[in-house]
């Protein structure tokens, strides 16, 4: 094992980290319980599973495979009703001293909006020059230092990488959910719909996601409410119950990432290709803008290397019932 410094490479919506030699663990075994005390901060939701209509025939990116549109068979899950928060995730690094990618590595990637104009010049996707490589990034200090969480402990926990979601999941008895799953739930029974709420992005005006507003990427009128993260319980949740499935932070499904798989894979209750690169991310983020990235969508998705960690990707949580 090696934790030689990976360079970056391009990507759309979040950063990635060249594929390091970082050996990823085991997924956790699905559970069927939470372990004691591990009560996601928002409470669980118990979903009934059946069939729905996945995916979109006419996503704006066709390398992400956000089609065909098929239907897919689930079994009953349970999945949280919001991204673990960073007081979740404290909990989890005092319990175990678990340190993560950002923190081994010594830096993640940081939006330069975030950063002050006198903050010297680091290295940044070629693509995507408003990502910044800033040292001592991490979790715990989202904008580098000097940074913190006062205030954010009911945030989304972000600058996490799939392994570092998989630690906290076999830590809390949980597992991550399907990209099959995290889109039934976030669709919330609705049919064919690309926002949890319906149609249109604002109905009547009303902002009901944490979305990049204005001119990307210089400014951003925060008119939802928001510059950064925002609560994980911000804004009304679906019918499900579900906070926060669009917009806000990325979050890691445990799908391999193929943009063909849903051409061929299969319908009943499917786990995604066997191997691959990158993992699944779904849900779009904060600094989602329908100029460069309208991924704030149910079925929208992208994928990123699992040692990747970034300022706008977090994840939820699922359990086998």
């Amino acid at each position: 094992m090696t934790t030689a410094e990976p360079q970056p490479r391009p990507a759309c919506c979040a950063p990635q980290r060249e594929t390091s030699r970082l050996v990823e663990a085991p997924a956790a075994e699905p559970s069927r319980s939470a372990a004691p005390g591990r009560e996601p901060l928002r409470g669980w939701r118990e979903l009934p599973g059946g069939t729905f209509l996945m995916g979109y025939d006419h996503g704006p990116y066709p390398a992400d495979g956000e089609g065909p549109v098929r239907e897919v068979t689930l079994d009953a899950f349970t999945i949280s009703a919001g991204a673990v928060s960073n007081e979740e995730f404290a909990a989890f690094a005092e319990a175990t001293g678990y340190v993560t990618g950002a923190e081994r590595y010594g830096w993640s990637f940081v939006f330069e909006g975030f950063l002050p104009k006198s903050f010297p010049p680091t290295r940044s996707p070629m693509a995507t020059p408003w990502w910044r490589q800033v040292h001592r990034a991490d979790w715990r200090h989202p904008e580098g230092p000097g940074s913190g969480l006062r205030g954010r402990w009911d945030h989304p926990v972000v600058h996490v990488s799939h392994h570092d979601a998989l630690a906290y999941c076999r830590w809390a008895g949980a597992r991550l959910p399907t990209e099959a799953e995290w889109e039934y739930a976030a669709r919330g029974g609705l049919v064919r719909q690309p926002y949890p709420w319906g149609a249109e992005r604002d109905p009547g005006g009303e902002y009901r996601m944490n979305i990049f507003r204005g001119r990307f990427p210089g400014h951003n009128t925060a008119a939802d409410g928001y510059r950064g993260t925002c609560p994980v319980d911000a804004f009304a949740p679906n019918a499900y119950g579900l906070y926060n499935t669009t917009g806000n932070v990325w979050e890691w499904c445990g799908d391999w990432f193929n943009p063909r798989f849903h051409r061929q894979g299969s319908r009943q209750n499917p786990t995604g290709p066997k191997f691959g690169e990158a993992r699944v991310l779904k849900g779009g983020s904060h600094l989602c803008h329908e100029s460069y990235c309208l991924r704030y969508r149910t079925s929208a998705r992208m994928g990123n290397t699992p040692d990747s960690s970034s300022g706008n990707t977090g994840f939820r949580v699922a359990l086998t019932r």
